[in-house]
């Protein structure tokens, strides 16, 4: 008996699936197998055209249980693939001429790891246009921003998600820009001195030549020179880096989401027939915003994994690395899919409380509005740290009576009739007229929300399909 793997059943969507599937893998090496038979023909080996179209139409004919049979025989995945093949398309043996498994598997795993990443790029881009219409949305709502999960000043709900959008733009950014450098091994035989294959082809140029059609009929445009049987594995490394790096931006949204929602200032969403606890009717957990966090935890162990195998190949290659990239590899990007899919899904059902939100600004705004307080002192010829130590004086002693007593807000009026203020001659009232719009101390918040979005601007035009991806309904 065996289980399914949990992340790709539970949480990936079917086009990632299909990438990594037993048989959508084997249907990729099948294929691999006849570009590189067209290839050779087109270069001069005798490869009869018949032959290739009969491997051509059989390629989908994918007998798993022969397979298996064969590979606990041989003990080799890669011959009891070539053996499965050739017995599905009843042909001379005309396959894998020239090359070693590694050519067949690195070279496929590289295009199921672009492909799929192509994918989660457009995932991204979603959940980016997704964060920043929220953005747009809540950009006139003041909201109490905290450092240390402490109140500090006013900020813009708004900016808050402009915050969390500008780190995933940027990781974005670097994410487009390795794909599109992200080089493939190619055909280059047991060691890397295409020795095999210069023997059947004839020339450098031929090889060469060969492997620029492979790598176009796989979706690359640059190709390794001097790799050994393996590609780097630091590739892998970095490719998993930026999924954590992506991940760690949509974490952030996440952990905000949790903390937000702690003090009803928002909700992810809580739908008819819905259970946020079996004990506790009333729960209305932030059970998806958690999800989202131990998405990213997974993508950071991976990319962990992915750390172990970079540089620890001995000499031109082993396969040592090949247990942790069998697991690593498609699970990083199964993980990045639930973890898409689960923070549109947040981002498309929340919603704000702006009456819980003001109310708490309201609480605040004195103790918010303290480095303007100390601005007007200075301004009145209080010296700067004597003003500081008047109003963390008050300041501290008005916090410690809302808490104890549950008083309401007198920071003003303590403030004006401490003698430093009273000499200086400000006033409660000009203190208070300093309170009277919120707005005031959001700053740049406004601008810096649009700067934000406007670079974002011809991301959202280069993938404008995957832009306006909708999320499916997930558990």
């Amino acid at each position: 008996m065996t289980n399914s793997n949990v992340l790709s059943q539970r949480y990936a969507g079917p086009e990632i699936n299909r990438i990594f599937s037993e048989k959508g893998r084997i249907l990729a090496e099948r294929e691999l197998w006849i570009a590189v038979m067209r290839a050779q023909q087109k270069l001069g080996l005798s490869i009869p055209s018949d032959v290739i179209e009969g491997y051509e139409a059989a390629k989908g004919d994918i007998d798993l249980n022969f397979i298996r049979q064969r590979e606990l025989e041989t003990k080799h995945d890669v011959k009891a693939k070539i053996e499965g093949f050739v017995k599905a398309a009843n042909k001379a043996e005309h396959i894998h001429k020239g090359m070693t498994s590694r050519d067949l598997t690195d070279n496929v795993e590289q295009m199921q790891f672009k492909k799929a990443s192509r994918i989660i790029l457009g995932r991204y881009v979603s959940v980016l246009r997704h964060m920043l219409d929220r953005a747009r949305e809540y950009r006139d709502i003041v909201l109490t921003a905290r450092t240390h999960h402490q109140a500090a000043q006013p900020t813009l709900l708004g900016r808050r998600f402009s915050m969390w959008a500008e780190e995933l733009l940027v990781h974005l950014k670097q994410f487009e820009a390795f794909l599109s450098a992200y080089p493939l091994r190619g055909i280059k035989g047991p060691v890397g001195t295409q020795f095999d294959m210069l023997t059947l082809l004839g020339s450098f140029e031929k090889t060469r030549m060969l492997e620029q059609m492979v790598a176009e009929s796989l979706g690359f445009e640059e190709v390794l020179d001097c790799t050994g049987q393996v590609y780097p594995r630091s590739l892998d490394y970095s490719l998993v880096s930026h999924l954590a790096f992506m991940g760690s931006a949509c974490e952030d949204f996440a952990k905000g989401m949790r903390l937000m929602s702690g003090y009803e200032l928002v909700t992810e969403g809580f739908k008819k027939g819905q259970v946020g606890s079996s004990a506790m009717p009333h729960k209305m957990n932030t059970r998806s915003s958690e999800r989202i966090c131990g998405f990213a935890t997974l993508i950071k162990m991976y990319a962990d994994g992915a750390s172990r195998l970079a540089g620890d190949q001995w000499e031109e290659g082993d396969v040592s690395c090949s247990v942790v990239r069998r697991i690593v590899m498609p699970d990083a990007m199964y993980a990045s899919d639930g973890l898409c899919e689960t923070t549109l899904t947040v981002l498309h059902n929340m919603g704000a409380y702006p009456v819980i939100i003001q109310k708490e600004v309201e609480r605040y705004l004195p103790f918010l509005a303290s480095t303007e307080i100390l601005m007007t002192a200075v301004k009145a010829g209080v010296g700067r740290e004597t003003a500081h130590e008047a109003i963390k004086r008050h300041a501290v002693a008005e916090a410690m009576s809302m808490r104890e007593k549950g008083t309401s807000p007198q920071l003003s009026r303590r403030l004006a009739q401490d003698k430093v203020f009273r000499e200086a001659g400000v006033t409660e009232e000009q203190i208070n007229r300093i309170l009277e719009d919120a707005n005031h101390f959001a700053g740049n918040a406004r601008e810096q929300i649009q700067e934000v979005i406007a670079k974002a601007e011809p991301l959202f035009e280069r993938y404008a399909q995957a832009a306006n991806y909708v999320p499916g309904e997930i558990l």
